[in-house]
């Protein structure tokens, strides 16, 4: 242990949490957030929406079933850095084709362990959400055993509090597909649902898949009319990072379809159909992050445990031509809501995780009916709705 590469964690207040490098050797910044699942590690990491954050695993030893190819979110990891009590030098797993260490080390994720991630999850919560920075002693030109100055922490806290806040940003540019593209299936005649890629998580694309749908992902600065241009049936609004006010042109484009398609929003998707119907979203003190989050359901009174990543939700009090469905039972904020009067509905969880484990798979098969009974006329949704917001 004594020969080890060493590593600090420093926040933007000046707390320091020394530990010891893994992964790829560098130095990242980011929001340093928490999330509280024993497993699932690597679709964290693949998971579009933590782009821009540091991530805590509040469960004690990360990586040891390895990592595949099969439970990749994305093409490559998204988040900053990644932090952990202890990491595995070893996958025992029997669907594991390489270790987290080789993962990281391929993809330059930056990487800490050793430290006290309890104590720092505890900061967190008790003070929300703080801008940090992962570096390794190598990193900057030091011997690897050798100790970091109070000179070099006090600099690299400087550092961590002037790196852009996530508050009011729009990443969808550095996530979303750059161009349309169809998602391969092996189910022909679907229904044809165009998908709003804000940073979508593959389990979703596959989802819509599974159920027979014809999928095609656009990006998501695609405006109303590119969208309509490819005749779909319904259009599902994908999750993503950052804050939900950034995308503004999404709000018009939401706005210029709610009354034309049934449309199905998830995390930063329902945050936007929220915007776009004239509510408003908040930023949360430490946000939802974990596979345990339990959920109840407004509608039937049933309960879900449910996937969660997110940092911001929607004020319940401004929804306007929506009605709340879901809330959390941990502490009351809005989970799910319905248009009062359109085929149109969302939630702020992820229903293609499985931590229920298939709790809230139904979603996927409601957007389905939604879609089905919709078009099952055949008259198209203009003649169906009012032009209730004059586009």
């Amino acid at each position: 242990m004594l020969n080890r590469e060493r590593a600090v964690l420093v926040l933007e207040d000046g707390e320091v949490y020394r530990g010891f490098a893994f992964g790829y050797r560098g130095k990242t910044l980011g929001e340093v957030v928490f999330n509280t699942a024993m497993t699932g590690y690597q679709e964290i990491m693949t998971d579009p929406s933590y782009h821009g954050q540091i991530v805590v695993m509040t469960y004690p030893h990360i990586g040891n079933y390895g990592v595949n190819v099969y439970d990749m979110q994305s093409n490559r990891p998204w988040v900053r850095g990644f932090v952990a009590r202890e990491f595995s030098r070893v996958a025992s797993g029997a669907r594991a084709q390489e270790t987290i260490e080789d993962f990281m080390q391929l993809h330059r994720v930056v990487a800490i362990e050793g430290i006290d991630t309890r104590k720092l999850v505890r900061k967190i919560r008790e003070e929300g959400v703080l801008k940090g920075v992962i570096v390794h002693a190598s990193a900057i030109g030091k011997a690897p055993t050798e100790p970091f100055t109070e000179e070099e922490l006090a600099l690299l806290a400087a550092e961590a509090k002037a790196w852009p806040d996530i508050d009011g940003r729009d990443m969808t540019p550095e996530v979303t597909t750059p161009v349309p593209y169809a998602f391969p299936t092996l189910r022909t005649g679907g229904k044809r649902v165009v998908v709003m890629d804000f940073g979508i998580k593959h389990a979703i694309v596959e989802q819509l898949g599974a159920l027979g749908f014809e999928v095609i992902v656009v990006p998501g600065k695609a405006d109303a009319a590119h969208i309509l241009a490819l005749e779909p049936h319904g259009v599902l609004v994908s999750n993503g990072p950052g804050d939900p006010f950034g995308p503004t042109y999404a709000h018009a484009t939401l706005r210029a379809l709610l009354d034309r398609l049934p449309i199905f929003g998830i995390c930063l998707g329902h945050q936007l159909l929220a915007i776009a119907a004239g509510g408003r979203t908040f930023k949360m003190k430490f946000g939802h992050r974990g596979a345990n989050h339990p959920v109840k359901s407004l509608l039937d009174g049933s309960i879900e445990i449910t996937s969660q990543n997110h940092g911001y939700a929607v004020e319940l009090e401004s929804l306007k031509d929506f009605q709340a469905t879901h809330v959390n039972l941990n502490d009351g904020t809005l989970e799910g809501m319905t248009h009062v009067h359109y085929p149109v509905f969302s939630v702020q969880y992820h229903p293609e995780a499985s931590p229920g484990p298939h709790d809230s798979r139904y979603l996927f098969r409601r957007f389905l009916e939604e879609v089905e009974g919709f078009h099952a006329d055949g008259g198209p949704a203009a003649k169906r709705f009012p032009d209730r917001f004059g586009v």
